[in-house]
């Protein structure tokens, strides 16, 4: 008996060699066997495949996956005032291929578990920030890095005041999560974009989005400020 596979794991999963041997949707892929590697908190898993070249060859491969889960992720702004909100905490990953110190600022974040991607990012956003949000405006989703991660992001935007305030934010303590909630004015944070100080892929995506097409692109009400700054050499 295998933890993950033929009985339950420290997640209660099962059947996790499984995954993949169903796809159909490529017909030059064909999935020969999976082998979970690890099944702790995330998933590893070694596939092998048959893939047929866009010449007619046929090779087999190998490749690893890392399955975390998909998850969510949401700007918040206010126009009116021009400025986001963001968080700042440690991460690991990141301190150890070489950021300074490990605090990255980004936007609020987290994994979907059993929820749909709208109420997973209303509870992140209320966990970190402590902000209760309104309407949401969905952006778009995407692989955050297709090589070896299966996640999937869902990308949310939606406004935040002094009036959808609830609580203190900074993340569950239970799950030992040490977050500062970071208010900044967007042109700010977009100069934190070109200079280094902002290196978080969909923290960046989101206020790109912002400034071209979203809350301050220069059709929209906040677009001044933001027309200024896609104006500077």
């Amino acid at each position: 008996m295998t933890a993950g596979i033929d009985e339950p794991d420290a997640r209660g999963r099962t059947g996790l060699n499984l995954a993949g041997l169903d796809l159909m949707g490529n017909p030059r892929v064909r999935i020969r066997e999976v082998r979970v590697l690890s099944c702790d908190w995330a998933v590893l898993r070694r596939t092998t495949l048959d893939y047929q070249h866009a010449d007619g060859r046929r090779s087999t491969q190998q490749r690893e996956t890392y399955d975390r889960g998909n998850g969510a992720t949401v700007l918040l702004y206010d126009v009116g005032r021009g400025t986001v909100l963001l968080t700042r905490q440690f991460r690991y990953p990141a301190y150890v291929n070489g950021h300074p110190d490990g605090m990255l600022l980004e936007t609020a974040a987290g994994l979907l578990d059993d929820e749909s991607p709208e109420e997973a990012i209303r509870r992140e956003a209320a966990e970190e920030t402590g902000h209760v949000i309104g309407p949401v405006r969905h952006v778009f989703d995407v692989y955050m890095s297709p090589g070896s991660v299966t996640e999937r992001v869902h990308f949310y935007a939606a406004p935040y005041s002094v009036h959808t305030r609830q609580g203190a934010g900074g993340g569950v303590a239970a799950e030992d999560e040490d977050i500062e909630v970071v208010e900044l004015p967007f042109n700010d944070a977009l100069d934190l974009v070109r200079t280094g100080g902002i290196a978080d892929a969909k923290t960046i995506m989101l206020l790109q989005w912002a400034a071209l097409d979203g809350p301050f692109a220069p059709a929209s009400a906040g677009g001044a400020s933001a027309r200024s700054l896609l104006e500077r050499p």
